[in-house]
């Protein structure tokens, strides 16, 4: 196996840091281009923001395809052919003649996108020793994250020089050239063994884990939280650009700069664990949330910055606690169980703007915050009763053979902002 700090080890990790900055880079690329979208086809503001819908939407539908068709017919193949094909597919999106166009061409992106995420760590499981796959685990997770600022903040600058068209075809042009280095850097699997899929039992694996309660808590969670939270930052540049704020679409991008502080919540997440528990931890960032939604009201940027900084600080310690509570919780199948959690995730993203959109038009910003306060008084209530439900039943909650380790180990793989889906046993990463 391949061991920590060696040359495959490097060699890997970097071809699957690369792959994972890819697919987000074509994920988030459209969102502060959605101003842009709405002025040049003449839509509104609910139709503008599909451009993001549409695909996590398809991409949460993907996690569960790639996560069983990997275990038959090998990871590496579909990682090397879905990125190459989501390059092409964002040139494609610079030449789309319509509006419908646009979004035909962003589901499949959107499905095809999911095959690198669904699979990278289980890639890792099969090839890496224990050592060398959690260390390699954290720098895929950061990966991610960059990822997902990159393509704001290149969509949003290339966008003023070129319009929506030069966006796409900057981000299309660098997935080709990260693709091919990707193909030449991964290593060949050398540890994979094929088993054959049988719906029956996914099927099953499934349907048990949605009549867990304690793990449909939290899947409503998380999900509830990030159709709030990613969907903010797409009617918040409907706001900025417009008067009195009119900022541009390089300036709309670099407001995603705010998510960097996510990543310091998630990492704190695992500490603050060891004081108080998981749902009161939940509790905690999504009252934070509420604060920095509050903020957002402000007339001045400097303030509405701060808002998201916090937001975007209590979104991710929730989620990172959602997670890793359902690794945790999870009694057989962590690998579907977390998958699925990624499904409530993307599906709650995809379905904010039909959430916001009639507040929007009610009330503009203000609208969005009340709906947005709406959302999170029920995912407070959530956690909550998650909290109620752990202190009521403390040992019934851990998972057999769990306790203290189990807890940790499964905080520290899943401690930020992607998934795999296939072996119960490995460690799990959300996005």
């Amino acid at each position: 196996m391949i061991v920590v700090r060696s040359r495959a080890w490097w060699r890997a990790t970097l071809a699957l840091c690369l792959g994972s900055l890819l697919v987000f880079l074509n994920l988030y690329v459209p969102q502060p281009l959605l101003p842009l979208l709405r002025e040049a086809y003449g839509i509104s503001t609910l139709a503008a923001s599909l451009a993001m819908s549409v695909s996590t939407l398809a991409l949460a539908a993907s996690l569960l395809v790639f996560g069983p068709l990997s275990d038959a017919i090998g990871r590496a193949g579909i990682m090397r052919l879905t990125l190459m094909l989501a390059g092409l597919l964002s040139i494609a999106l610079a030449f789309a003649p319509g509006f419908e166009t646009l979004l035909i061409l962003r589901a499949v992106q959107g499905f095809v996108l999911g095959g690198l995420p669904a699979v990278a760590i289980a890639w890792m499981g099969d090839e890496f020793d224990r050592p060398a796959l959690l260390s390699a685990v954290g720098l895929y997770i950061g990966a991610n994250t960059l990822g997902g600022i990159g393509g704001r903040v290149i969509g949003g600058s290339m966008a003023e020089v070129g319009g929506v068209s030069a966006s796409f075809l900057a981000v299309g042009a660098l997935t080709l050239v990260g693709g091919a280095v990707f193909w030449r850097l991964l290593p060949p699997a050398r540890r994979f063994e094929p088993r054959r899929f049988r719906l029956r039992e996914a099927r099953a694996g499934l349907a048990g884990h949605l009549r867990n309660p304690v793990l449909l808590g939290a899947y409503l969670l998380g999900g509830l939280n990030f159709l709030i939270f990613i969907n903010q930052y797409s009617y918040i540049t409907f706001r900025l650009a417009a008067p009195p704020f009119e900022l541009g679409e390089r300036w709309l991008g670099l407001l995603f700069l705010t998510y960097l502080s996510g990543t310091l919540g998630s990492t704190l997440s695992g500490r603050l664990s060891r004081a108080i528990s998981q749902p009161t931890c939940m509790a905690f960032g999504i009252l934070l949330l509420m604060a920095g939604t509050a903020l957002t009201l402000s007339d001045r940027v400097f303030l509405i910055l701060a808002g998201l900084t916090v937001n975007a600080f209590g979104f991710f310690l929730a989620h990172s606690m959602a997670s890793s509570w359902v690794g945790r919780h999870a009694q057989r199948d962590r690998g579907s169980a977390s998958a699925l959690y990624l499904v409530f995730y993307y599906t709650g993203a995809s379905l904010g703007g039909f959430w916001l959109e009639p507040f929007w038009l009610l009330g503009n910003w203000m609208g969005v915050v009340v709906a947005s306060w709406l959302i999170l008084a029920i995912t407070f209530a959530l956690a909550w009763w998650l909290r109620r439900g752990e202190r009521r039943h403390p040992m019934a909650n851990e998972p057999a053979g769990g306790g203290r380790r189990h807890q940790e180990r499964a905080l520290a793989s899943a401690s930020s902002p992607q998934i795999s889906s296939s072996r119960s046993e490995r460690p799990q990463a959300d996005l």
